[in-house]
Formats: C-alpha cells, sequence, structure tokens
C-alpha cells in the first residue's frame, strides 16, 4: 500500500537502453505516452491476472488517480504530434 497519498510512486527497472530507446521513439510515432502506456500494461495485467486483493487495491489506485486529476484539473492534454 502506498503511504504517500501526495505523490505517484516512482520505480527503478532495468531494460537495455536500445530496447528503451526503440520503444520511445515507436511510443511517439503512435503518439503514445510511455508512462502512460505502461500504466495501461499495468493496469490490464492486474484485471486480468489479479487475486481478489490485488483487484481491490487497483479499485483504490484508480481511485487515487481520480481524485489527483480532479484536484490538479484533469489529466494533462495531449500534445499534438507535428509532422
Amino acid at each position: 500500500m502506498a503511504d504517500d497519498k501526495d505523490h505517484t510512486f516512482s520505480t527503478r527497472f532495468r531494460i537495455p537502453r536500445r530496447m528503451w530507446d526503440a520503444y520511445g521513439t515507436a511510443a511517439a510515432r503512435q503518439g503514445v505516452d510511455r508512462s502512460a502506456d505502461l500504466v495501461d500494461h499495468v493496469r490490464a495485467f492486474i484485471k486480468k491476472h489479479g487475486n481478489e486483493q490485488e483487484l481491490a487495491e487497483l479499485t483504490a489506485a484508480e481511485q487515487e488517480l481520480a481524485e489527483r486529476r480532479a484536484r490538479k484539473g484533469g489529466r494533462p492534454p495531449k500534445k499534438e504530434q507535428s509532422a
């Protein structure tokens, strides 16, 4: 469980730099933000494979995100991609 409700948790993981860079350029080409894409992947994985406790944690996390976005004026708009 998260102790600090004022900030989104930041984590580190190991990935080859070339893979991360390739992911970034492929995501950018599709107009996708890497961070949002990773959060979407984690959300889908928990929905598919999570047990009752993990699904409850996901629900609480979604509520936390909704409250944070409401305080900060919502999700930032996607930047328009220049051709």
